[in-house]
Order: C-alpha cells, then structure tokens, then sequence
C-alpha cells in the first residue's frame, strides 16, 4: 500500500529530527542560556538576557552547527550504524546521503553568516568549530582514543561560546568543564563497548578493539573516579549552592556506573550504562536551577 504525500513528507521530517538529534540539540542550547542566567551573567537583567540578538545569534549559530555536525558524522558512518543501530538508521536513510551532504554545507555556511553580525572572531570560532567536526568525523574517530578525546573535547566546546561572550572566564567555569569532560569522555568510550561490532567491521581503531574490553574498563572506571576531584573542588571551595546536592547524587550514581560496567559484557548491559551517563549529564544542566533557586523569581519580579 502506498503512502499518502503527507505521510511520506511526516516520515522525513522524524527522520531528518533524527539525524539532527534535536533533542541533544535542543539541551544544548538550554544549557547555554541556563549558564548565561545562572553563572556568566547573574546580575543582569532577565528581560535583556533572552532578548539580547547577539547572543541569541551565537546560541543559534552553534545549535546549527552541531545539527550539521550530527548530519555529516551519520553521513561518514552509515554504514556502522546499520551494523550496531539497525532500526534507527534505517529510518535515517528516508534522508539520502545528497540530501545530508547538500543540508550540511547549507547549514554551515548560514551559522558562519549568522555569526558574522556578531564579531569577526565569532567567525573565526565557528570555522574552526566546524573544520574540527569534519576532521573528526572523516578522520580522527577512527584513531585509537584521538576520536574519544577529540568528541568529548567538541561536546564541551558549544559551552565556551557563552564563556567568551560575556568575557567570564572564572575557575568554576574551568573545574565544571572539567567535571563535564571526564563523564562524557567516559560515555564515549562506554558506547565504544556498545558498537564493538559494527567497530570490528568498519575497522574503526577504538580502544576496545585494540586493547580489548577489559583495558577499555580500566580506562572508563579511571575516567568515572578521577571526577571525584572536581566535585570534591566545586563542592568544598566554590559556591554553586544547592546544586552540591546534584554532585553529591551524581558521584554516587558514578560509582555504581563504576560497579555495573564490571559486571557488564552485553550490548544492552553497556547501553544502559551509556544511559545512565547521559542522565547524569541531562540532571546537570537542569541542576544548574539549584545554584541560586530564586534567582529567576526575583529577576522577573
């Protein structure tokens, strides 16, 4: 039975927000907006904040760029992914490979023209920003943890956009960082667990593959317990109020991930510890709210 236009038109559309991962996308950008509110900019007027065009430029700039990023890494591994996600690729493939290559120059060179009302230096950031996508998706994930580091290294950078907007450089933005990279530098790796087939086929040259899954845990539970030093920093010498409660709860979610992934040798075992990560790293945009609870009751007051 054949599709009606609609149909088929309604079926693209899920698969092209598929592709894109809108959802990851649509955290980042809260994320950079609950940073703006909370730590790069409290003092300053809310009203301005989320009417401020240049910033609202920067964060649409990097949420393009990164949907851009999403569509030319599922173009670089299609065939991995039919291998190791079946379903989700073959819904993918709605979208041909032109319509991603064509979606992807397009999308890149509207989020470099946005970022030319800014500064030349947003410029200049978003660029680079996006050859260092490229590289990594044609090139650097294939090399032994280069690809982790590289990925996890990209997934924090939409951050310091907001960082050098508002020229707020503080420590406790750095200590956060480098919470942030050691869970998703650590995820990355746990999904290398996840798609060792697909990664033995494709010859990807992952850590798991090389040196085995059990020198791949050694290395994930050394990732997972090294961020016991910056929450203990922003815990004990920062002020990041009741969102000590958050990385409290977060170390101890870490150490049982620690605990699992030993007991784990099943692709479902490893993606459940891949989701669990990634709730811990949802949790902590949404905990950013506990830094100051109040804060956006008194600034729409």
């Amino acid at each position: 039975m054949s599709q009606s236009p609609l149909s088929r038109f309604a079926l693209k559309g899920l698969a092209f927000f598929s592709v894109l991962r809108g959802y990851n996308i649509a955290l980042i950008v809260l994320a950079q907006y609950l940073c703006s509110i909370f730590i790069l900019a409290p003092d300053k007027p809310l009203k301005e904040l989320l009417l401020d065009p240049d910033l609202a430029l920067l964060v649409l700039s990097t949420a393009i760029v990164i949907g851009s990023g999403y569509i030319i890494n599922s173009f670089y591994d299609a065939e991995k992914d039919l291998i190791n996600r079946p379903r989700k690729t073959l819904l993918d493939r709605h979208i041909s490979q032109r319509a991603k290559i064509t979606a992807y120059f397009t999308g890149n060179f509207i989020a470099v023209f946005m970022a030319s009302a800014v500064s030349f230096r947003a410029v200049v950031f978003f660029s680079a920003y996006i050859f260092g996508i490229w590289l990594y998706s044609h090139k650097l994930k294939r090399i032994t943890f280069v690809g982790n580091l590289v990925s996890a290294s990209l997934a924090i950078t939409p951050f310091f956009t907001v960082f050098v907007y508002y020229k707020n450089l503080a420590p406790v933005i750095f200590v956060h960082a480098v919470f942030l990279f050691l869970l998703i530098l650590a995820k990355e790796m746990v999904k290398d667990l996840e798609n060792l087939t697909g990664d033995l086929t494709q010859n990807y040259k992952t850590v798991a593959v090389r040196y085995g899954t059990r020198f791949s845990k050694y290395c994930i539970s050394l990732l997972l317990i090294a961020t016991a030093l910056p929450t203990y920093a922003l815990i004990r010498y920062f002020n990041v109020g009741a969102m000590d409660v958050y990385f409290k709860g977060a170390f101890m979610l870490v150490i049982l991930v620690v605990i699992v992934l030993w007991w784990a040798h099943q692709k479902q075992h490893y993606l459940g510890i891949h989701n669990l990560l990634k709730f811990i790293i949802v949790a902590g945009v949404f905990g950013i709210l506990l830094i100051d609870p109040d804060l956006l009751l008194r600034r729409f007051i």
